[in-house]
Parts: structure tokens; sequence; C-alpha cells
């Protein structure tokens, strides 16, 4: 098969997989410009799910346009020969599969956190970084640390399993008595309402080698993260800890802000390194870890680097993405970069389609045509102090809603954390909403970095609107000796470009100007344990599953 070049004028067309482990996804590229990318489990209604994502591939050729004779390569992004026990497992059916379904493609197969490398630095603004990539185990590596130019990447550094950050985040997860492989983020939003007193104890555990980049003491540990984490009695006697003193809410909290204060610090002494390998000022990080928004605001606030960028979805999902991006740069040598606008890429209905859905529900509903007619509407039901489920335009690609399956309520409400936590989705106090805010004011009201277009850290509210978003904020980090924490100003921020998402925009615009604050409470829209709405139907179920006030979907509008 001959390769495409640059000056091609037919780029290749290019599905990316990642299969055989949880978070399985399906990309598809015209050279480096993303025509569709989805999860499994948006479609599966699975959280997490595994396998070889067919719901997905069917999607991606259908958004192209595409049939499976028309696919130039398939990357796959979990190669088996890096995982023990393969065949036990069943997942080297895969590449036969694909080859069977995709008998014109070429089908290639990429590292773990190669992937995550090529998916964390590709889409970014830059021409030089170092990417830092840091998860739980991929073909058992754990970490890279790579310099990229252009379309080049060269890994420097690497760790390998049983020197795992994302391994032992997730052994303090299920210490802390949630679930370890997909509570994790709990854990983060909880460290902020604890104190770090634990800390000195997990730096211990925690290091980082010259030239192997991560090292772990086994000597804390006594297998997998299951019964209390997984750890020894070498840990409880120096933490002066027994496991049933582990789940109490002080010592969760406590628990939390040490291992996060750990990671931190061990992620800034690698930032450190890199910066000594290479006079790059530019950070992009990948992989599951570079979900903790909390890791990245501290490595923007570093002075480390000038610029941090974070692909959304950084996790095994995006490896999918990572894959296709690594072919067409990597492998085809394709010049064009297409640096990341916006992550919706996922279906899209019309209004046919959700009339059919709507019609088929034996619901009430009305149609408004008119776009300003739309968001006067939901602006007068947010005005009101309703929560309202915001259906529209493409699914975002990644585990955080950027304002297409979301849901919204006003700031200014006085129960609106009570109501969003305890009727809506179910989930504990201590995690936050993101405020979404029109880029041109987001100025007036936060402090944040260019992260915030995808949600990817934390921001600071300005002390003159910190009454505002009161029933929202973090506490700032809190210290070792346990001295009071500040009073609270941190959030997350999620700064919204009408070039990127201009219905959102256009809502939050409107907003703004009937109550003077363009700022909307935003969280994902689903069920608590589901993946987010994808479908109009998965939009109607959650809607009245849940206590949602109102329902905008296309240009229909439902309430109870």
């Amino acid at each position: 098969m001959t390769q495409p070049t640059a000056a091609s004028q037919n780029p290749p067309n290019i599905l990316g997989i990642s299969a055989g482990s949880h978070d399985a996804a399906a990309a598809l590229l015209a050279g480096s410009q993303l025509i569709a990318a989805l999860e499994e489990e948006k479609l599966a209604r699975a959280r997490r799910a595994r396998g070889l994502p067919v719901r997905a591939i069917s999607y991606c050729l259908e958004a192209g346009r595409l049939r499976p004779e028309k696919i130039d390569y398939v990357a796959l992004a979990r190669p088996l020969r890096g995982g023990p026990g393969a065949e036990q497992r069943g997942e080297a059916w895969i590449p036969r599969r694909l080859k069977e379904d995709f008998p014109a493609a070429k089908i290639v197969v990429f590292d773990h956190h190669l992937c995550h490398a090529a998916a964390a630095f590709y889409p970014s603004p830059f021409e030089d970084a170092m990417v830092l990539t840091l998860d739980e185990t991929g073909d058992l590596q754990t970490a890279s640390l790579s310099a990229a130019h252009g379309i080049e990447l060269s890994a420097l550094e690497e760790s390998y399993f049983p020197d795992s950050m994302g391994s032992l985040y997730s052994r303090v997860t299920a210490l802390a008595g949630f679930s370890p492989g997909g509570d994790e983020h709990k854990l983060q939003w909880l460290s902020s309402w604890g104190h770090p007193v634990y800390a000195p104890i997990f730096r211990r555990i925690l290091g980082v080698e010259t030239g192997g980049l991560l090292r772990l003491d086994q000597r804390y540990f006594r297998g997998g993260p299951d019964e209390n984490g997984g750890f020894s009695e070498t840990f409880f006697q120096e933490a002066g800890l027994t496991p049933a003193e582990a789940v109490t809410e002080e010592c969760c909290a406590n628990l939390a802000a040490s291992i996060q204060q750990a990671v931190e610090d061990t992620v800034l002494e690698i930032g450190k390194q890199a910066v000594a390998l290479r006079t790059v000022r530019n950070l992009c990080l990948g992989g599951g870890m570079a979900l903790n928004s909390m890791l990245v605001e501290r490595m923007e606030n570093a002075g480390l680097f000038e610029k941090v960028f974070v692909q959304p979805a950084a996790g095994n999902a995006g490896n999918a993405l990572g894959a296709a991006l690594y072919c067409a740069h990597g492998l085809l040598r394709w010049e064009v970069r297409t640096p990341m606008e916006h992550l919706f890429c996922g279906p899209e209905y019309d209004d046919d389609a959700v009339k059919e859905v709507l019609d088929n529900c034996k619901l009430r509903y009305r149609y408004l045509p008119k776009r300003d007619d739309l968001i006067q509407a939901a602006v007068t039901v947010l005005r009101q102090d309703q929560i309202l489920g915001w259906f529209e335009a493409r699914a975002e690609f990644g585990p955080r809603a950027l304002g297409a399956r979301s849901i919204l309520a006003s700031p200014l409400g006085r129960y609106v954390n009570e109501n969003l936590n305890q009727y809506v989705k179910h989930r504990e106090k201590f995690r936050p909403f993101a405020a979404s805010v029109t880029e041109e004011r987001a100025g007036e009201f936060f402090e944040f970095f260019p992260t915030a277009r995808f949600l990817a850290s934390v921001g600071r509210v300005k002390p003159a609107h910190r009454d505002t978003f009161a029933s929202n904020l973090l506490p700032d980090r809190p210290t070792e000796a346990g001295e009071p924490a500040a009073d609270p100003s941190r959030i997350r921020v999620h700064v919204v470009e009408k070039k990127s998402h201009p219905l959102f925009w256009a809502l939050l615009d409107s907003f703004g100007k009937a109550t003077g604050v363009p700022v909307l409470f935003n969280t994902s829209f689903n069920l608590f344990g589901e993946p987010l709405v994808c479908s109009p139907r998965d939009a109607v179920r959650s809607f009245y599953c849940s206590g949602l006030d109102h329902l905008m979907i296309g240009h229909f509008s439902i309430s109870k």
C-alpha cells in the first residue's frame, strides 16, 4: 500500500481504536482532521465499556459516510505483546476481527503510552513540548516522558509496573471506601476538605528516579487494590491507622488530601527533571492522571512551564484518537497538524429524529424552531431556579460535559447545590460543579488558565464575586500542619468560546444580559452510575428518572 504524504490530494482515512481494556472507543481521521470520536459506553449504556467498540466504530463510519473498504488504516492502541495472558483474557482475537471487518486496511498497533503521548501532543497548539503521560498501567508501562517537536515524538524516560502512580491513587481510593478504577475523581475533590497529614508516608512510597521516572516502595503493599486498598501492615503502622479508622469521614478526607499532595509534589519533581533535560517550556499531559484537575492546576501555577495543554479525553478512550494521530504523523509522516478547537465529535440528531422519539414516548412538548425563542425559553426556566437538561448539537468526546449534554442551573439560586446533588445527581456534597462562562466576560469573574476551555483545571473566583458562587467553591489547599484553610475561592471554570459552541455561548450570553452574570453551573447529563446521555431517548429517560425540572432537546422544550 502506498503511504500518503502531506502533499497528497486525498488524506488517508484512519480509524483509531482503543479496545481490550476499560473505556473502549473509536475515532476517525481524514489526515489529521478529526471527523468523529466516541466512547463505546455512551452507546452501550454501560460505564467504562470494554472489548471491541463495535457501536462506536459503526458510528464513526456513519459520521464519515464511509464503507469499511474505504478505511486505509486501522490503528489499534492496545498491543497484545505487552500484557501477560492476552490469549486467556480473550484479547488476541481483536486484530484478527479487525482484519476481517476491514480487509482493505492495514492494521497497525501502537504502544499504550505512545498513544497517550500522541493524543496529548498532536492536538496541542505547540510546535515543541515535553509530554508526560501517567496512568495505572498500560502494556505494563505506567508512565512516560517524551520530547515532541513538529510531528516527532521521542521517548526519554519510562516507568513500568509495579511502579505506578495511578495504581497508588487507586489503592487510596479503595482504602477511603470508594471503588477503584472508577471513583478516583471523587478522591480528588474530597482532598480539598482534608489535611495532608499522611503526605510524608506517601512521599516515602512514591519517588522519582532519574532515568526510571517513578519508583514505588513495594514494602507498603500486600496485593492488589482490593480490601483495605491492598496496603500492608507496614503502611498502617507508620500511619498510626487501622483499616476501620481509614473509612471514617475525617480520615478519608485526610487520606485524600495526603495522596493528592504527594502526587502533585511528585509530578512537579518530574517537571523539574523535564526542564533540566530540555529547554522546552510547554507541557502536554496525558493518561488517566491528566484528568486530575487539581494536579493540572498545580503544574500551571508552578512556573516551570509557560503553557500547559490537556486533551480532554486524556484517559484510555482518548487512545483511539492517539492511535489514529500517531498513525497519521508518526507512521505516515503526515505533516499537517490540526490543533484542537473543540471536542464535539459525537452523534447529532435533527429535529425529525428528536420528534420521532418524543412522539413515540407520547410526550407533550413545545416546538421552537427559532434559535432566539429557544434561548429565551431556556433563560426563563433558569431564572426561575429550575434545573435544566440541555441536549444540543454533537455530543462531547471524553468524560466531561462541555455544553452539549449538560445539566444546567443558575448560580443565583438559593438551593441550587442542594437540589443538584440530592435530587438530580444523587452524589456526594463535596463534589463541585463547573461554572460555564462566556469567553468575553470570564476575566470579570474568574482567574483561570487556557485549559479552562476544556474544563481541565481549577481556577479562582475574584473576590468581588465570591458571594455569588459561595455554594460551589473549594477551600484553598490545606497544610500538613493542619492550619485552617483560607476562605474558599477555587472553582472549576469552563470558558466557552462563541466559535466553538455558538448555541451554548448564546445561552450564557443571554442569561448574562438578563441577570448580569453570564455564568451557569454545569454538570454532566446522566443518572448516577451511568454514562453521559448520547441519544434523545437517553435524555428523555434520564429526565423522567431524575429531579430535573425541564428538558431542552434540539428545538423542543419539555416540562414536567
